[in-house]
């Protein structure tokens, strides 16, 4: 494989180049076997923070399996090259088919409803069902990736951090500014609910079409109805019918919990998760 991704890619010329991070570059690579694969160099392991974000990668992706968590085929390091070796996403990221009118009207209602429900099984499964619980710390549109058929998948645990019950989990400041919990500057203790947190503005930024900014904090402030629902929805696709809408006004106020400034009256994710698997039986839960 390290010989065929050298070839496939021409030695990681620029022209295979998909995407760049702050620790090297995603390379797409079209493998003798026909598969395709994408490939994340590292600039450098000699830097200390580059180290820890490639082994952390390693750590965290060889020991968890998940359908909405993006899959670590291998990894290889000598003299000349650092790199990871992923599973390849058709659609890009999230974010990119955000940005571009005609991608996003692509994603409807039911497309959108469904990302956030892989995201929060993802995200469930990382906090509630591995050993130790694994916050991923850098949840953003940026590392959600999208398959051929928008199913949603989490990728770049470059700064994921593994939970040890007998530690304070004290830890520098990592993520994607607009998604850090605001805890987080004031303290360094990292917990799952910083995932909950950067969960909830995601979920605003899928349905309303962009990063929700500063109208976060009107959200978090507003009184009864300052607010309208029109003015959570993407305006580039139609309005949703009432069985959407109801939908989405429960993810709205799901989302509002979860980027609640206090920590511990954010819901966590396997209630989140739970909730969201529940949506067809919406109008029950208050």
């Amino acid at each position: 494989m390290y010989k065929g991704i050298l070839e496939a890619t021409n030695e990681f010329d620029a022209a295979f180049c998909i995407g760049e991070g702050g620790c090297g570059r995603v390379y797409k690579a079209k493998l003798p076997s026909q598969d395709t694969v994408a490939v994340k160099t590292i600039h450098s392991l000699s830097e200390m923070a580059n180290r820890r974000a490639f082994l952390s990668e390693i750590r965290a992706l060889t020991g968890i399996k998940h359908r909405n968590i993006v899959k670590l085929y291998g990894f290889c390091s000598n003299a000349q090259y650092s790199f990871l070796v992923y599973q390849y996403f058709d659609k890009g990221s999230l974010a990119k088919i955000l940005s571009i009118d005609e991608e996003a009207k692509i994603l409807d209602w039911p497309r959108r409803v469904n990302i956030l429900r892989g995201v929060a099984y993802a995200l469930s499964y990382m906090h509630h069902s591995c050993s130790p619980p694994i916050v991923h710390r850098d949840i953003s549109s940026n590392n959600i990736l999208l398959d051929i058929d928008y199913e949603a998948h989490i990728s770049d645990f470059g700064t994921a951090k593994f939970l040890k019950c007998d530690s304070s989990n004290l830890s520098a400041l990592a993520g994607t500014y607009g998604y850090v919990a605001p805890e987080l500057a004031y303290t360094m203790k990292v917990t799952e609910k910083c995932d909950v947190y950067s969960f909830g503005v995601l979920a605003f930024e899928v349905i309303k079409g962009n990063h929700p900014g500063d109208s976060l904090i009107n959200v978090t402030t507003s009184s009864h109805g300052e607010l309208q629902f029109k003015d959570f929805l993407d305006p580039r696709i139609l309005y949703p019918n009432p069985k959407e809408e109801e939908i989405l006004m429960f993810i709205v106020k799901l989302a509002t919990k979860c980027i609640h400034s206090n920590p511990q009256f954010r819901p966590t994710m396997h209630v989140v998760s739970d909730m969201l698997s529940a949506s067809t039986t919406i109008s029950v839960i208050s």
